[in-house]
């Protein structure tokens, strides 16, 4: 760089979780914002992915192109890329839209509970329920391989800066792999710990420690950038939403409720990112794409909807991000 020249504006992209409907409604959103800010998704100094938006970031890290993600989203053959020719049916790698039948029925992790025994309301409330919850039962080895099938087996990610969180299940500390002095792993092993979602799929073992879902930490994990030295962070959350629908059934209803909080929590997560000098644009699902979600994130039937009707929303809603997430 010359003397006086601009300095390069840095960008991070934080990919938040939401499962198979939320990483598809993800996808609608990151067309959108390469259409609106002129810039590619992989093109970023640090994409952040926690469960779903994990799966994301290791594909777009890989040189898998936003526009292939819609036509592996919307169920149509990859014609370019890395995955081209790939099948990836997502209702076999995840095992369907409802949790099996776990083995035992005692809680997935005693450690975890005295843990939080121990430190009593210092743990996210998720946090301590996943340790609750019956170890599942499903398995996350197609999500590997999908990995897998990108990037060189066994080893991290090509791109220059890919952060992937997922939770200790003995201590409920966030991990995030990728990040300097983090615990090393194959990208595989960290995508498929970051989605194993706890009472639906088996923690993941990385050098003999066991790993959960990224969410029970926090849906989007935003402030992990917060000292990363960047002066752009674009969030795609599928967990947060800043307007409603009004939804019917009681198990739809649940989950609004519990959207309200998350969306607490990512603007709370948003205001150290902010308060570090970086700019913060985040964006959620709206009424519509609400509507088209319904209440179960892992109901593949509903996917080319998802993204059919995220692809259309999600250009004006970015127009709005910048005063919505920043609203108290």
């Amino acid at each position: 760089m010359t003397k006086g020249a601009a300095r390069p504006v840095r960008r991070a992209l934080v990919l938040g979780g939401g499962g198979v409907l939320g990483g598809t409604w993800a996808v609608g959103a990151l067309a959108a914002m390469e259409q609106q800010f002129g810039f590619k998704a992989a093109d970023v100094d640090l994409i952040v992915g926690t469960s779903a938006g994990s799966v994301i970031a290791a594909l777009l890290a890989a040189g898998v192109d936003v526009p292939q993600l819609e036509e592996q989203y919307g169920d149509r053959p990859v014609t370019s890329g890395p995955l081209a020719g790939y099948s990836f049916d997502p209702v076999q790698a995840t095992g369907g839209k409802r949790p099996g039948m776990p083995k035992l029925l005692g809680p997935g992790s005693p450690r975890l509970i005295g843990t939080s025994l121990r430190h009593l309301g210092q743990m996210p409330a998720t946090a301590v329920l996943s340790a609750f919850m019956p170890e599942g039962t499903k398995s996350l080895e197609r999500v590997g391989h999908l990995i897998d099938a990108v990037t060189p087996m066994g080893e991290w990610s090509p791109h220059r800066g890919v952060w992937v969180v997922a939770m200790d299940y003995e201590d409920g500390r966030r991990v995030v792999f990728g990040r300097p002095g983090a615990r090393v792993a194959p990208l595989s092993s960290a995508v498929m710990a970051s989605c194993a979602i706890p009472g639906w799929f088996a923690p993941v073992t990385i050098e003999g420690k066991q790993y959960v879902d990224g969410g029970a930490i926090s849906a989007t994990s935003i402030d992990v950038v917060a000292h990363a030295g960047m002066d752009e962070v674009y969030v795609v959350a599928p967990m947060v939403s800043f307007a409603m629908d009004r939804p019917t059934s009681v198990s739809a209803r649940l989950e609004r409720r519990w959207r309200v909080e998350v969306t607490k929590a990512a603007r709370r997560e948003a205001a150290i990112v902010r308060a570090a000098g970086a700019t913060v644009r985040m964006l959620g699902p709206g009424p519509e794409d609400l509507a088209a979600i319904g209440a179960n994130l892992m109901d593949d039937d509903r996917r080319v909807h998802v993204l059919e009707t995220s692809l259309r929303t999600s250009s004006a809603a970015w127009l709005e991000a910048d005063e919505v997430s920043a609203a108290g």
